[in-house]
């Protein structure tokens, strides 16, 4: 069993975000949903987008830094980010002492940001769609990614066929059912094995 601290996506703690955490709890997983929106949750990325950048960008981490520091000392703890909690996530994982994995779903960033190297002993899986214009513009998540994989034999980068953003979110009309189906059996054998 694993202890997970699953951190939501611009759109808000959705119905979908939920389902996701319930899929983790019902094989034994204990899965902390931080809402960093404070109850608000948003129909679009933009207008959630729009919220994150009239709180701040540096603001929304720092909620999220905080929901972690409230489980404890953070020892054996797994990280997940759907999209923007990604944020959070991977700070945590790079840079709190204890982590036991990380999951970054729908975006990863580079782990220069947190640190020279990406932590010994912290395995971590990235998960995406081959042509989600988020994940894969230019210089951005796909290039972290492959990076970050380049620079560790603890990371997975796992791409699924397909051009939707938020595609594991099942209150969404970009959900992908088969695509989170297998996202969500290779998060299930990711965790087991921690």
């Amino acid at each position: 069993m694993a202890e997970v601290v699953l951190f939501h996506h611009s759109q808000g703690l959705t119905e979908g975000v939920r389902a996701f955490a319930d899929a983790l709890r019902a094989v034994g997983h204990v899965v902390h949903l931080p809402d960093l929106f404070e109850g608000k949750t948003f129909g679009t990325i933009d207008d959630g987008m729009a919220y994150v950048r009239e709180v701040g960008f540096g603001a929304m981490a720092e909620r999220g830094i905080a929901a972690a520091a409230d489980l404890g000392d953070g020892d054996g703890l797994v990280y997940a980010g759907l999209s923007l909690g990604v944020v959070p996530a991977q700070q945590l994982a790079q840079t709190r002492a204890g982590a036991r994995g990380a999951l970054l779903v729908h975006a990863c960033l580079p782990f220069t940001e947190y640190g020279e190297a990406w932590p010994a002993g912290v395995p971590v899986q990235v998960h995406a769609m081959d042509e989600d214009p988020f994940f894969t513009e230019e210089g951005g998540d796909l290039d972290a990614a492959k990076a970050l994989v380049e620079s560790t034999s603890e990371a997975e980068l796992f791409l699924y066929p397909g051009k939707e953003h938020l595609f594991s979110d099942s209150s969404l009309p970009a959900y992908d059912e088969a695509a989170t189906n297998l996202l969500t059996s290779r998060v299930i054998e990711f965790l087991k094995g921690l």
